[in-house]
């Protein structure tokens, strides 16, 4: 067996040449960029001078065909990704799609569907903050019980700032023809990844969503949503590109317990000694004055950690490619299956529905009503074709 990959990359833009200047740089090991695709013909230059010994090709399809690569990832517009994936693996080349995995879950399910008929095949996603340590050890902490049942979550995350020319550089950003959204589908999928990876699937969502609101665009820059774990538990995610310092702070509230995480680098993880209730029932009014005065001992009520690892930037995605060619040659588990991703897809497409509609909107949504409102939005920019 090989002991290296051959990658093709599909799209040399900012994502596709990060990719393949960290294979380049020895940063993955196990794989080589084979070949590379654009339909851009000036990329070829770019291509021969830093990549010389990669196949270019302006059609994908003829990359895929060609027998010079093992494995492809995405680095196209968000709506590409599923078809491109389809297209690789019915050609019996491994897929990676970059994340999004799609705009709507309509095209997801369907990739989705033909990847399961191609259980052979490595299927993966570039959800590299799976491959952060912090976020791997918060997971640990959260399916261990450490801190109990969840009751609470909620995550601001609004260091997004895009001033107006970010959105002016081409015609397809911050459209729903030519990106299919904003903040959510562009900025945020990680933390809708990491925010249900770690915490569950909520059952229903109801938001408030700003569309166009400080920024001269027809997509979402700004987002409130609460959820609903179905249990009793909630959740609020708030999001947006607009401010110019923004925040990053990520709550999970348990019975047994609480974790804040700061700028998604310092977590603290308070572990209470027995769960909430129990504590509170055991406590009586001179206890109460206790608390009330600063007099009580915390040391018996709680302990906490504060968690931080060193995670250089380029790991985390390196890490994602390494990891996806040691499945391909070993059949080392993926850190990110590619069907994991309609689940941030199928939030985010709920956001928005419950935006449009002003209703609670459950998960189980209905694909075809979602579409429906996707495509009145496309056809109204009457710049991009609608989807089906």
């Amino acid at each position: 067996m090989t002991t290296k990959v051959r990658l093709g990359i599909i799209g040399l833009g900012a994502q596709g040449s990060m990719y393949a200047k960290f294979i380049a740089d020895g940063l993955v090991p196990n794989m080589e960029v084979a070949a590379i695709a654009d339909h851009n013909p000036e990329k070829a230059a770019v291509a021969a001078e830093n990549y010389p010994d990669a196949v270019f090709f302006e059609d994908y399809l003829e990359l895929l065909e060609s027998g010079t690569v093992d494995a492809i990832v995405t680095c196209v517009p968000h709506f590409l990704h599923p078809q491109m994936g389809i297209d690789a693996l019915q050609r019996n080349v491994h897929a990676l799609v970059e994340k999004p995995a799609g705009v709507y879950t309509k095209q997801v399910a369907e990739l989705n569907a033909f990847a399961e008929s191609k259980p052979e095949l490595s299927f993966g996603i570039m959800f590299n903050q799976r491959n952060n340590p912090l976020y791997i050890r918060l997971k640990e902490i959260v399916d261990n019980g450490e801190i109990g049942n969840i009751l609470r979550t909620n995550w601001i995350i609004t260091n997004w700032w895009r001033p107006q020319g970010y959105y002016d550089q081409s015609a397809w950003r911050a459209t729903w023809g030519g990106e299919g959204g904003g903040v959510l589908v562009n900025q945020a999928p990680h933390q809708l990844d990491l925010w249900q990876w770690i915490c569950g699937v909520p059952k229903s969502v109801y938001s408030k969503v700003a569309f166009g609101y400080r920024r001269n665009i027809a997509v979402e820059d700004e987002v409130t949503a609460l959820v609903d774990y179905g249990n009793g538990a909630t959740g609020v995610f708030v999001t947006a590109t607009h401010e110019l310092t923004g925040t990053d702070r990520f709550e999970i509230v348990g019975d047994q317990g609480k974790i804040v995480v700061e700028n998604s680098k310092t977590a603290t993880v308070t572990r209470l000694n027995r769960p909430e209730r129990e504590l509170s029932e055991s406590m009586d009014m001179d206890d109460v004055k206790k608390l009330f005065m600063g007099q009580l001992n915390v040391a018996e009520l709680y302990t906490q950690e504060t968690i931080e690892f060193d995670s250089p930037w380029g790991a985390q995605h390196a890490g994602v490619l390494e990891n996806f060619a040691a499945n391909i040659l070993d059949g080392t588990p993926l850190l990110a299956p590619g069907s994991d991703g309609i689940k941030g897809v199928r939030l985010a497409n709920a956001i928005h529905l419950s935006a449009w509609t002003g209703q609670e909107v459950s998960l189980d949504f209905d694909e075809d009503q979602f579409l429906a409102e996707l495509n009145s939005r496309i056809a109204e920019e009457g710049t991009f074709p609608e989807r089906n």
